[in-house]
């Protein structure tokens, strides 16, 4: 089995590194930081999203700014296991926008969401109206984050 050690030297793990930290960096900046040519430097970049290293580029809002500053994570269990059940949760979840990720677990629950919303009242709505709707809900347990410590965008790539 290849490692990404191996399908990526030290030059790429740079530039994607850089990138992370700011997606917008003109390419001469970026070039200059890993001591390469700029169409050397756009070359590999090319290279890298053409491998599928770079999924997309985003902008990242500040929650609050936009009046979503309260984070619930939702742990939930479903009525079973079957893949018809799993396939129908994973659908309706996956189209809510307040649903920031969800992760099938091993554990205490079957899912954990990471949702946002303005508030407390706008968490109830949701929760009434789509979450206890989702397909195969058995039960909820939801937990209000009081505030970030860590939160990266970034994969420690070295």
């Amino acid at each position: 089995m290849v490692t990404v050690d191996e399908l990526l030297d030290y030059v790429d793990r740079a530039i994607l590194t850089l990138l992370q930290q700011d997606g917008r960096i003109a390419n001469v900046d970026l070039a200059e930081a890993v001591h390469l040519s700029p169409s050397a430097c756009l070359r590999r970049v090319r290279r890298l999203e053409d491998g599928g290293y770079i999924d997309r580029y985003v902008a990242l809002l500040d929650p609050t700014a936009v009046g979503l500053g309260t984070d619930v994570f939702v742990g939930i269990t479903l009525v079973g296991q079957a893949e018809a059940t799993l396939d129908a949760f994973e659908a309706a979840v996956a189209i809510r926008p307040e649903v920031m990720s969800c992760h099938l677990m091993a554990g205490e629950f079957d899912y954990l969401v990471h949702v946002v919303v303005r508030d407390v009242a706008d968490y109830e709505v949701l929760h009434r109206t789509h979450l206890a709707q989702l397909p195969g809900v058995a039960r909820m347990v939801s937990s209000f984050a009081l505030r970030p410590i860590c939160d990266r965008t970034a994969y420690p790539i070295g």
